[in-house]
């Protein structure tokens, strides 16, 4: 599994660049000409345009994606060493919330389908469940097998 997770991983890592560089060089006039600049949503307070919020929201896929694709790397290198169930279930919990949290920010944005930012949440619950499951993948000593 560690060569799956680490060419995943980097897969997944070459993609957010891309999306990033996507939201920094095309997205924002389809944003401006998506959304009327009279469209306003409020955030903490204060009142942005939507066009520049979904900006915003579609970075933060990209951030997050390659945070967790990184994590996806991690959890590629630690199998080498380390067999652990708790590292597949880590690598899993990443690629869904991968999936659920920045694939639903992107469908979200482009969409303007707001009913999906309900799914954004449970990408970030597997995001959390591959942290604790990689803290316990860690736990196992190098060379030892998990039974």
């Amino acid at each position: 599994m560690s060569r799956f997770w680490l060419s995943l991983g980097a897969m997944l890592a070459g993609l957010s660049v891309g999306m990033g560089a996507f939201a920094a060089h095309g997205l924002d006039q389809f944003f401006k000409d998506k959304y009327p600049a009279t469209e306003q949503k409020e955030v903490a307070g204060q009142t942005f345009q939507v066009s520049y919020k979904y900006l915003q929201d579609f970075k933060t896929g990209a951030d997050y994606q390659m945070y967790h694709a990184l994590a996806l790397i991690a959890v590629g290198i630690l199998s080498q060493t380390r067999k652990s169930r708790a590292l597949d279930v880590a690598g899993w919990s990443f690629l869904i919330g991968i999936v659920l949290f920045s694939g639903m920010l992107y469908a979200l944005t482009i969409t303007g389908q707001r009913k999906l930012g309900a799914v954004v949440p449970i990408g970030g619950v597997a995001f959390l469940i591959g942290w604790a499951s990689l803290v316990v993948g860690c736990l196992v000593p190098p060379g030892n097998v998990e039974e």
